[in-house]
């Protein structure tokens, strides 16, 4: 028995599940695949383990090992997450040590120490732990090929998270080169939740490696329980966010039940507030419980892990900080606040509790408003079903080729045919032309139509007797380098106390509106502005605390096309009186005033409901698209309605629906509706009506850092958003003006049609609703519906002097009354 998998099956007393057996045997037949298997299930063995046991087959000499010299680098595994990457390493290093293998284990990210990383430079360990962004910076360097030039196994570890991403593509430009110079190296992924798992491994693999490549499934009756809060008083008329932290004390109750939980929020903010409430309630609590997200110094997260996997936390109040593989075995329970707007992400965070082979992973859901309730009950139908979204890939996205093409320059040069062929192996750019190849060539070597006069942008230079493109100098490498990634954001402010350490970042966009003495909630403590300089907000501890909570960007999700058709499904049961579970049993009475007052929408009917109030006329339709679709729509009917008659017109937007509102009347027969509901010239309304110019100007300025034309900064000295967005701006100027066909603008409105607007969805949902009926009702008060899009709108339009909540609980409070006298 190879020794390796005798460790496994006899040192640690595993029996193999079926799925790594056969990840074992496709890997020691040299193929390559993707591994999809559920959190907990011992993915990172599955693959892990195979190249260990092909150098235990080729080295069957035990005793020798000792004197042999450790090999050259030989399993490169990427990760998303630096904190992942930690884990990680430190499972493969436990069969390293116990089986006793001459391999060194190291990890490679924006975390690791300046003497690791100079030790690297020379030699590369055995087993490299890395991201993405880390890979592209190491094949920038001159001596990339000899370091690489032993990889037989690259592990891409969470691909559902990195295949729909420009860090996706990145990875893949970086797969495509280590084939080249590998041609027999194995690739494998590892996903837990998605839906196209076929074209996830074909992706991954690339073009030549595609058609062999293997797909294992670790199918397991690993049970994932989802239980609702019900609040004791449910309203009849919610609106966004208004439960919330009304439900800490079932919360707090619950948490007492428990040894260690996660409890899941869908924002910073949210988390940052629920983190307060819950150490005011339970000030025995302190040290118990921990805050963790993105923006939080690593310092601060890394303690907070370890705490966790040590058993010592109660509870850590988290984002999607906490969604990914890492093990927490203590957890064992997960709570979601808030509705977790797709099927996939419920099933990623339900495995974070249970991270055990046979364990049971629970959640229990917290909602912040009635209709949430359903929510829960839609994502558990969907997560019995097996009806998980899936990841869309990139197409084409020219930043990250501009930026592959100079790294390579930089990382030992290049022949052009053979990138060329290199580049469109890749899933990504297997549809590159000629022509776009030649666009991107001529811009990193003579800085396209618009900047051939600058010599800064001239950053490869052309074959010079080698036939080999190179970077145009050292210099522009140097700083290329500093500029390697795809992932891009509102730049942030270093928060540090004054006298103390560094407690982590918030936008910039958030400090510019506060003034010195101003108090926030940060990193779970109230804090003071004393000041701000080289984007860096000093502070100190406040003595009380404030409302004020940094808002990232980002914060609403929108609800996901698996998710929403379940909702409509539950909305179906409800017309057919079916309400099997504790959630819709709790929101009947609501459905049934809905459709007492108005219609409940079925599957095949659109509901269109009109209304009066003291704002003006509203009208009310419920495609249930989700959020993102419907901020299209609504701007879009918007818009065609102003057309055929001046009239001002807003629209407010939620995941089940939209409202337009209007000073006057709006007489629309089905016919007019009809007309504005139509897919014709939809592409050109929505460029009309949604200033997309100025959109894809914002858009540009993440293209424009990716693809390298503007600089963000030395580490210390950063440039703030305004410095950014000018500088993005110019370039977009100039480029509209003199370069046209420049394909870097035409991405800009690929990516806010495709992205922001989610123009293939709303023409789905267009296409959907020409084939339904339309049923308008004359409400005379809001419906349960129509009331939290009443809500929104007071909330984005401050039609009123009133404080926004005590007006909407009052109304809330006098429609139940109606409610209530029949």
């Amino acid at each position: 028995m190879n020794v390796v998998r005798h460790w496994f099956t006899q040192q640690r007393g595993y029996t193999p599940f079926d799925f790594q057996q056969q990840t074992w045997d496709a890997q020691l037949a040299g193929a390559s695949g993707l591994v999809h298997a559920p959190t907990g299930m011992g993915k990172t063995f599955a693959v892990g383990l195979g190249p260990m046991m092909r150098w235990c087959d080729a080295h069957p000499d035990r005793q020798s090992w000792a004197a042999l010299k450790s090999p050259p680098l030989t399993m490169l595994w990427i990760t998303p997450l630096r904190a992942l990457a930690s884990d990680t390493a430190n499972s493969l290093r436990e069969p390293i040590e116990d089986v006793g293998l001459p391999w060194t284990l190291e990890l490679r990210t924006g975390d690791v120490s300046s003497s690791i990383k100079a030790r690297q430079k020379k030699r590369l360990p055995s087993v490299l732990v890395t991201t993405p962004e880390s890979l592209s910076l190491l094949l920038s360097y001159a001596d990339a090929k000899a370091k690489f030039a032993h990889v037989q196994s690259v592990v891409v570890d969470e691909w559902h998270e990195l295949m729909s991403t420009k860090r996706g593509t990145q990875t893949e430009l970086g797969l495509a080169r280590l084939r080249r110079w590998n041609p027999a190296m194995q690739t494998w992924g590892l996903s837990a939740t998605m839906g196209n798992l076929e074209q996830a491994r074909d992706v991954l693999l690339g073009r030549a490696k595609a058609k062999s490549g293997v797909l294992i499934r670790g199918e397991s009756q690993k049970a994932v329980r989802i239980e609702t809060i019900v609040p004791d008083d449910l309203e009849r008329f919610p609106w966004a966010g208004h439960l919330g932290l009304k439900l800490l004390p079932q919360v707090l109750d619950e948490l007492d039940k428990v040894g260690s939980a996660l409890l899941f929020t869908n924002t910073r903010s949210q988390a940052e507030l629920w983190f307060a409430a819950i150490v005011k309630h339970r000030p025995n609590w302190i040290g118990e419980v921990a805050l963790h997200h993105g923006s939080l110094d690593r310092k601060l997260r890394q303690k907070v892990e370890d705490l966790l996997r040590e058993g010592k936390l109660r509870c850590v109040v988290c984002t999607s900080s906490l969604d990914l593989g890492v093990d927490f075995s203590p957890v064992d329970r997960v709570f979601q606040v808030g509705s977790p707007k797709g099927v996939a992400r419920l099933m990623q965070r339900a495995g974070r509790s249970g991270h055990q082979p046979g364990a049971v992973s629970r959640v229990l859901g917290v909602p912040t408003h009635a209709f949430e309730l359903i929510e829960f009950a839609a994502a558990r139908v969907g997560i019995e079903g097996k009806r998980v979204e899936s990841r869309r890939p990139l197409d084409r996205p020219i930043d990250v080729l501009v930026q592959h093409l100079v790294t390579v320059a930089a990382g030992g040069g290049f022949d052009e045919h053979a990138l060329y062929e290199e580049v469109k192996a890749t899933y990504a750019f297997r549809d590159l032309s000629a022509e776009q190849w030649q666009w991107a060539m001529d811009f990193v070597t003579r800085g396209g139509k618009a900047l051939y006069a600058y010599p800064h942008y001239r950053r490869v230079a052309p074959p010079n007797g080698d036939g080999q493109y190179h970077v145009s100098s050292q210099q522009i490498a140097k700083q290329h380098r500093m500029g390697i990634g795809t992932i891009t954001s509102d730049a942030a402010m270093i928060v540090k106390l004054a006298r103390g350490r560094s407690l982590g970042t918030v936008e910039e966009s958030f400090i510019a509106r506060l003034k010195p003495g101003d108090r926030f909630l940060f990193a779970g403590q109230p804090l003071e502005l004393i000041k701000t300089q080289n984007m860096t907000a000093y502070v100190r501890r406040a003595t009380r605390l404030s409302g004020n909570v940094p808002r990232w960007q980002g914060g609403k999700s929108p609800l996901s096309t698996q998710l929403a058709d379940a909702v409509r499904a539950k909305f179906d049961d409800a017309l057919a009186e079916r309400f099997t579970d504790d959630e819709m049993r709790a929101v009947r009475p609501l459905l049934e005033l809905q459709r007492q007052w108005s219609r409940l929408p079925a599957a095949d009917e659109l509901l269109i409901e009109s209304a009066t109030s003291r704002e003006g006329h509203h009208l009310f339709a419920y495609p249930f698209q989700g959020r993102l679709v419907h901020e299209g729509l609504g701007a879009l009917l918007a818009y065609r309605l102003s057309q055929q008659a001046p009239r001002s017109i807003t629209a407010t937007v939620n995941d089940y629906g939209l409202e337009l509102m209007c000073p006057e009347p709006i007489a629309m027969d089905e016919k007019a509706w009809r007309d504005v509901l139509s897919t014709d010239r939809l592409v050109e309304d929505l460029l009309a009506c949604l200033n997309a110019t100025e959109l894809a100007r914002r858009q540009f300025r993440e293209i424009a850092r990716v693809a390298g034309l503007i600089f963000t900064g030395y580490p210390g000295q950063s440039k703030s958003t305004r410095q950014l967005q000018a500088s993005s701006e110019l370039f977009y100027d100039v480029f509209a003006e003199f370069d046209a066909d420049n394909l870097l603008l035409d991405q800009a409105r690929r990516e806010v049609l495709e992205e922001q607007l989610e123009v293939r969805r709303l023409k789905q949902a267009l296409e959907r609703i020409e084939a339904m009926r339309l049923v308008r009702v004359t409400l005379e008060q809001l419906s349960p519906l129509a009331f939290p899009l009443w809500a929104e709108h007071l909330r984005e339009n401050h039609v009123t002097s009133e404080h926004w909540s005590d007006r909407v609980r009052a109304m809330a409070v006098a429609l139940e009354k109606v409610a209530d006298d029949g």
